[in-house]
């Protein structure tokens, strides 16, 4: 079975149609941080709730995290001892691009650090939210492999990702 899985939702939650969602829904031992307030994120808290999940799991964990998830997963591991085995980070955004909306609190600057567990950032070439050179860029620092699903804009409902089989096999890896 594996370590545990903690479901990271990014800005407004996923939808009973997202990929996280329907992973959560066929795996009764995938649990969802669920945050405060999903519309007006602010990083301390969204970092707060994900320290608090990955502490009350019991055991060492893989984060499976989306969009801004991935950032609050950033965020967490800086200074923390936390029992993370590895994380999957699908489509971090680029909060730092001059146009992105306000809407999010303290997500800026982006951590430069390396995660200190196993990771892969996986990126399209077309999400409006990053650049995929820019992603490129963030899996370097954080030293996570990065996976390019070529184009499939936010990886996200909208996008045509309901069930993702490419998914599935990266986290079957980072738990294995």
């Amino acid at each position: 079975m594996g370590p545990r899985v903690l479901i990271v939702p990014g800005w407004g939650d996923s939808d009973p149609g997202h990929w996280q969602s329907l992973w959560e829904k066929a795996n009764p031992e995938f649990h969802r941080v669920v945050q405060r307030d999903w519309l007006y994120p602010i990083c301390a808290d969204w970092v707060e709730a994900l320290e608090r999940a990955v502490r009350g799991a019991g055991s060492p964990v893989v984060l499976v995290a989306h969009s801004l998830g991935c950032l609050a997963v950033a965020h967490c591991a800086r200074g923390r001892t936390l029992p993370v085995r590895a994380a999957l980070l699908v489509a971090p955004p680029d909060v730092e691009r001059p146009d992105f909306p306000p809407v999010v609190e303290g997500f800026a600057p982006i951590p430069r650090e390396p995660l200190p567990f196993a990771s892969i950032v996986v990126a399209s070439r077309d999400d409006p939210f990053v650049a995929f050179e820019r992603a490129r860029e963030l899996a370097g620092i954080w030293g996570s492999r990065l996976v390019d699903v070529g184009v499939g804009r936010h990886i996200n409902t909208e996008a045509g990702f309901g069930p993702w089989p490419l998914g599935e096999q990266l986290l079957a890896e980072l738990r294995g």
